[in-house]
């Protein structure tokens, strides 16, 4: 795959992070992905990463990322986000900076997902 193809496949995945429709995201993941984040931790398969996002969602119901300068390298996409969400819990706001970095398959699935708060 080119790097702009790349590049509009990580789009892809933060519209449907932003619309919260894992059962589109989901798809996205090669079987044996794995998905880190400096503040939720590691999650490894499709099955541990749904349920990760289920409940994330769950939490907060109105998360959105803000993702700017996408950057492809090696099959790799990174980006930088801005992450906004209201806890369900006791309506405190979430707000949060960093880089993600998304690693695809030749064929174009995630294989690898990182994100770094800054």
């Amino acid at each position: 795959m080119t790097d702009t193809e790349l590049i509009e496949l990580a789009r892809a995945y933060v519209a449907l992070s932003n619309s919260h429709r894992v059962e589109l995201i989901l798809p996205m993941f090669a079987t044996g992905a794995r998905y880190t984040s400096a503040s939720l931790g590691e999650f490894r398969g499709q099955a541990a990463i749904g349920d990760m996002m289920h409940g994330f969602f769950a939490d907060y119901p109105d998360a959105h990322w803000q993702a700017s300068n996408y950057r492809c390298d090696d099959h790799q996409v990174s980006f930088d986000f801005t992450l906004s969400a209201t806890a369900a819990g006791d309506g405190s706001l979430l707000q949060r900076q960093g880089v993600e970095h998304i690693a695809f398959t030749a064929e174009g699935s995630i294989k690898k997902l990182v994100v770094e708060s800054a």
